[in-house]
């Protein structure tokens, strides 16, 4: 079943190459392959048990078994949202690329459909030389998606996101190589539970931290981030906050707590700290951004502080929080990030003073537009709301003043994304070319009737979704409270 949900899209690639020349006939293959990976993904849920925190729908296959490497698939609550997340946001994106991208259309839809393989591939793998090759394979399709179809500034935008990423994951081989010799496997359950040295764990940390930090992104190496978004087009963009700034959390949850409890304890303090100041500064940032698509792209930055907050709060408000929030950012990112690429398509600029009066011509997006912007500044009743309080009560649990210092950046959220939406939606209609703008298409009204619905599912019943992960979760904290080694170092700190 995993593997099915993994390399189908790639094996659609496959044929795309191969097999469809029209650039039509491409589209509606690719969009058709998204959806029935999307139905296929589904059957996921109706064959979990939800009472283990046992990993599922176990695969494996002898790969390079003198080494201890092994082709290893599976997923547990924690992973299973993010494999959902990704193939629910595919088929989004390729039809809000339906007018849009004119140019190499079959080497697009190819380059998307790669891209959702390689990122369930990394939601699922259990080996970490698996999990590495899919990492690095994933930012093949994602360079090419900016550098290729992006704006102005792609090459460079593209080039920074690769080296940055990059950069960091040549550290992160390092420490898989060294855990894996020292573990004498590269299978992840079976890392878990090896002793390792307080050093050794530190230095391990630091290895992972230094590509899970740039791909959150955390503050200071985030700064490729606004780049890759005003450059990438909207599905691009779409994509990259939805589903690739969830990988570097995730790397926090899979590896760093339970793999490197001690050394991830002992960084508690670090990880508050700049995470404190990506959601207090960013938001700042964020209030002095022109460009649409950049505020939407420091938001992602703030909001992703109060993930790793939640994170490594390691209690079970917080952890549930950081997971229920990843999906939420991934619904109203990505809408956002839709919002701003309707009216780009119609006025051919992203600069906030261009608009004015949108509501005057355009209700329905309107409307739409403010639902999301709601959402993004945590009104109850809505999604974020529900991740929020849960982040903000883990926080206040383990450290009140991380908490107080946290709840701050609601407040700038909240001012950077209304006074956004004022400038756009309200007042008088100034330009002629706002005033000639067409109201939504029944195309572009499917792209956000399920994430509408998604928005309010999960503010008003979350409890489907938390029931999901819990008792992986629970699990976890179990594992991220051991003492491998190194008891007197912790108990110091």
């Amino acid at each position: 079943m995993l593997s099915l949900v993994t390399f189908l899209p790639l094996a659609g690639a496959l044929v795309i190459l191969l097999a469809i020349h029209n650039d039509k006939a491409a589209k509606s293959f690719a969009l058709g392959i998204s959806l029935v990976t999307f139905v296929i993904s589904l059957r996921l849920i109706t064959g979990f048990d939800l009472g283990t925190a046992n990993f599922q729908f176990l695969e494996e296959a002898k790969w390079l078994p003198e080494y201890g490497i092994a082709y290893r698939m599976g997923v547990d609550g924690i992973s299973l949202p993010f494999v959902l997340l990704t193939t629910f946001l595919t088929p989004i994106c390729l039809l809000a690329s339906w007018v849009s991208i004119q140019v190499r259309v079959r080497e697009y839809l190819m380059a998307f459909l790669a891209l959702e393989s390689f990122v369930v591939g990394v939601f699922c793998a259990l080996d970490f030389i698996l999990f590495y090759v899919l990492w690095e394979a994933m930012l093949i399709p994602m360079f090419l998606i900016i550098g290729v179809w992006g704006g102005p500034r792609r090459v460079y935008a593209a080039l920074k996101f690769f080296l940055y990423t990059l950069a960091g994951s040549v550290l992160m081989l390092i420490a898989i190589l060294a855990l894996g010799y020292h573990g004498k496997t590269f299978s992840i359950p079976a890392l878990m539970d090896v002793p390792l040295s307080f050093s050794f764990q530190v230095w391990l940390f630091l290895g992972l931290f230094a590509s899970f930090a740039v791909k959150v992104p955390m503050w200071p190496v985030h700064t490729w981030l606004p780049d890759a978004h005003v450059e990438a087009p909207t599905a691009g963009s779409v994509i990259l906050a939805g589903i690739l700034l969830k990988m570097g959390a995730y790397g926090f949850l899979r590896f760093s707590l339970p793999i490197l409890p001690d050394a991830s304890r002992f960084f508690i303090p670090l990880i508050f700290g700049l995470s404190l100041v990506a959601v207090v500064y960013t938001a700042l940032v964020a209030l002095m951004q022109k460009d649409l698509k950049k505020l939407v792209a420091y938001s992602s930055v703030s909001h992703m502080g109060f993930v790793t907050i939640g994170i490594f709060a390691m209690n079970t408000q917080g952890v549930e929080g950081s997971i229920l929030q990843m999906i939420n950012h991934g619904i109203v990112s990505g809408a956002l990030f839709l919002a701003v690429g309707v009216v780009y398509d119609r006025m051919h600029t992203r600069e906030i003073a261009h608009f004015g009066g949108v509501a005057h011509v355009m209700p329905v997006y309107a409307v739409i537009f403010m639902v999301f912007t709601l959402a993004s500044a945590g009104l109850p009743g809505t999604n974020s709301f529900v991740g929020e309080i849960l982040i903000l009560l883990g926080a206040f649990l383990a450290n009140k003043a991380v908490a107080i210092v946290a709840a701050t950046g609601l407040v700038f959220g909240a001012a950077y994304i209304l006074w956004m939406f004022k400038r756009v939606v309200f007042g008088a209609v100034v330009h002629d070319e706002v005033r000639a703008m067409k109201d939504l298409s029944l195309r572009e009204f499917a792209l956000f009737a399920p994430l509408l619905v998604m928005v309010f599912w999960i503010g008003f019943y979350p409890g489907p979704f938390l029931k999901i992960f819990h008792a992986s979760v629970e699990h976890l904290l179990k594992q991220a409270a051991v003492v491998k080694t190194g008891a007197a170092m912790v108990a110091q700190f």
